[in-house]
């Protein structure tokens, strides 16, 4: 994913939900600090004191409207194309199938 590169995102449940949006800002969330059998490479974890710094600068980042105790805000999400057909992949070939008689 790039900056200025148009994304079609969806609503994980709603199919009809959906929108292009392009990207002002791009973060990588995802690290590697336990590889396990990957080859991937294996990221340092950083002290506690500066992953406690991280998520306070994280939620201090948040709308105000979300965050309030009392009547907060829905927190809206979508996802990319393609893990809203994984997610819907997963669904269909786990859900039980029921028998009618």
């Amino acid at each position: 994913m790039q900056v200025a590169e148009r994304i079609l995102c969806r609503h994980p449940f709603n199919e009809s939900k959906r929108a292009y949006v392009v990207p002002q800002y791009v973060e990588e969330l995802l690290k590697c600090y336990w590889p396990g059998g990957s080859d991937e490479t294996r990221q340092r974890l950083p002290p506690i004191n500066e992953i406690r710094s991280c998520c306070i600068e994280q939620l201090d980042q948040m709308r105000p409207d979300h965050m309030r105790r009392l009547n907060p805000t829905p927190y809206k999400i979508s996802v990319s194309a393609k893990l809203y057909d994984f997610i819907h992949f997963l669904w269909l070939n786990e859900a039980p199938v029921g028998e009618l008689q």
